[in-house]
């Protein structure tokens, strides 16, 4: 299916957050990236930068929740930690580690708006509160996986938190490090983690 202008956008946004954070991707910087129109942004996006940024949080979260819940649901949570990891490492290393996670960008990022916003605390507020419901339906299918696998609610949150947690911060050091060896390492201890948490459900 051929992407539409407003599609593509969207993905260049999200792109030049994960690479620059979202103070320093203008709506500029997204029509010159993505080639499209510059009368697109008002067509395509009448609330401006805010609205753009906005859509590209839930795009972004899609991208992983997407194949994530696939993963869990066809294979189990092991499997799923595995399709994590390899989502972003494949997002690190096709970009010689330039680019991150752009959700985890617009939790560390105040939102400074564009001339024409009114209400920079609002959209602030409501960046946040997308990138928390992101993190959230992240651990959400982690959570799902291991208590179809036997875990209790209780452990399950707790592991899926640790997961989604660890794998974000993961990403920020190998992009400091240039280097996917940390992936490496805390992929295999958290996969112990769940291994050994999953077994004892059977003792």
């Amino acid at each position: 299916m051929t992407a539409t202008t407003r599609d593509k956008m969207i993905a260049g946004a999200a792109d030049l957050m994960s690479r620059r954070g979202v103070n320093a991707t203008s709506m500029r910087d997204v029509v010159r990236h993505t080639a499209t129109p510059r009368g697109s942004i008002s067509h395509h996006f009448p609330e401006g930068k805010r609205q753009l940024i906005a859509e590209a949080v839930v795009f972004a979260g899609q991208q992983v929740s997407v194949p994530l819940e696939k993963a869990v649901n066809q294979l189990g949570a092991i499997a799923g930690l595995k399709a994590f990891v390899a989502s972003w490492r494949r997002q690190l290393e096709s970009t010689r580690f330039e680019a991150g996670c752009p959700v985890l960008a617009v939790a560390v990022d105040r939102y400074v708006g564009e001339p024409s916003d009114k209400d920079d605390e609002t959209a602030q507020q409501h960046l946040l509160d997308l990138a928390d419901g992101v993190f959230a339906d992240w651990r959400q299918i982690m959570l799902r996986a291991l208590c179809r696998e036997g875990l209790a609610l209780k452990r399950a949150e707790r592991l899926a938190t640790l997961v989604v947690a660890s794998i974000e911060g993961t990403v920020a050091m190998c992009r400091a490090s240039r280097s996917a060896q940390t992936l490496d390492h805390v992929q295999e201890e958290l996969k112990m983690i769940l291994s050994d948490a999953l077994a004892r459900t059977t003792e």
